[in-house]
């Protein structure tokens, strides 16, 4: 057996040497040629997996280690007897972080309480669900819309588009690219879209970039239609739009789900599902040895500090977006470098918090964001 692996991947070398020949290779080299004798591939974003990549190869299986996946031709793995798995939810933790830590930044800049404003998540699925949570644990005002699950549901927490366009501050996108149907979402946030908002709200997009409209984005903060922009996922990507970068508040070269917890996860479910594929004996295998930041306690002293206070240190010091920022801002046609070399990031849990003069209630909001208290 032949398995052709994106050398991205981390934590992988070793767990399929044992059954097959393994190749490790960059997204852009995994090409016909490398694939017509392979029976597997495990890959990411980067490949696309369709006709002209697979036809009158020996491919049975591809994983991807990843939670999207438009970039497997699923109508043609059907047609050609392929089957696919891809890693759902495996860094919705990390987004939630990003977000986090995007919220308390962009606040504190603007210099306003997060638990005044009212925000709209578009996509309440593995990571709108944990986003929801951290808003709700920081006091903000949570709109939900969510048209799939709410026609299964039929749960009064679910509310309109047009809820949210009229009341919400800020607006998140937290969905799937989905090119046409009920449930279309390229472009959803287009001009249209935008020139019907009551208020000017905060728009980020960290789920796909064809969500968000990038030209009608850059227009509607040169009109003053919306209050600012943040963007982890763009289109056209790694040809980003410089002059919408410029624009943004924060901008980033696709990263928010780049947490070694989240990259360890999707490898662990890849290689979980082609050991189940192909009956190789290794359905519990787990990644070891993930790396750690030099230090995980985050000591804090709440005398005389405000709540937001205590819980935007505590966050800012597991991630902040502004290191990111930075850097794409300073070089950014090395976006995919910036994605290939992305440095050691652990989520909340990772971290205890050693309190000084912080009362229970505090203490009760840091362990809902996913921190332990040291004792």
């Amino acid at each position: 057996m032949k398995i052709v692996i994106d050398n991205k991947i981390p934590y992988i070398k070793g767990a399929l040497e044992p059954f097959a020949e393994v190749v490790y290779l960059p997204g852009n080299l995994t090409t016909p040629d490398v694939v017509k004798d392979a029976d597997a591939l495990i890959t990411r974003t980067r490949t696309i997996c369709n006709r002209k990549l697979l036809a009158g190869s020996k491919v049975k299986f591809i994983a991807t280690a990843t939670i999207g996946f438009d970039h497997i031709d699923t109508d043609y793995c059907e047609e050609a007897g392929i089957k696919w798995t891809n890693a759902p939810g495996c860094n919705a933790e990390s987004v939630n972080q990003y977000i986090a830590s995007a919220l308390f930044s962009w606040s504190m800049r603007k210099r306003v309480d997060l638990a005044n404003l009212t925000i709209g998540i578009i996509g309440v699925g593995n990571v709108g669900k944990r986003v929801e949570k951290t808003c709700r644990t920081l006091g903000m005002n949570v709109l939900l819309n969510d048209p799939p699950r709410e026609r299964v549901e039929r749960k009064q927490y679910f509310t309109s588009l047009e809820t949210i366009k009229r009341e919400a501050d800020i607006i998140t996108f937290h969905v799937p690219l989905n090119e046409s149907g009920e449930d279309a979402t390229y472009h959803l946030a287009n001009e249209e879209f935008l020139q019907s908002l009551t208020k000017k709200p905060l728009i980020i997009n960290s789920c796909r970039g064809e969500v968000t409209d990038n030209e009608a984005i850059y227009n509607a903060i040169e009109a003053n239609d919306i209050d600012g922009f943040i963007v982890d996922c763009w289109e056209n990507e790694p040809d980003i739009s410089l002059d919408l970068l410029n624009l943004s508040d924060f901008g980033t070269p696709h990263i928010a789900g780049y947490s070694k917890d989240g990259k360890a996860n999707g490898t662990k479910m890849s290689v979980q599902a082609l050991s189940k594929f192909f009956g190789l004996g290794i359905d519990n295998w787990e990644p070891q040895e993930i790396e750690k930041p030099t230090n995980t306690t985050i000591e804090i002293n709440g005398n005389q500090r405000r709540e937001y206070s205590i819980l935007a240190e505590a966050i800012l010091s597991t991630y902040d977006i502004e290191n990111d920022d930075d850097n794409l801002r300073e070089a950014p046609l090395k976006f995919e470098q910036l994605r290939g070399d992305y440095p050691v990031r652990r989520e909340f849990a990772t971290y205890s918090v050693k309190a000084e003069n912080i009362n229970n209630d505090t203490l009760n909001k840091l362990k809902n964001l996913g921190f332990s208290i040291a004792e």
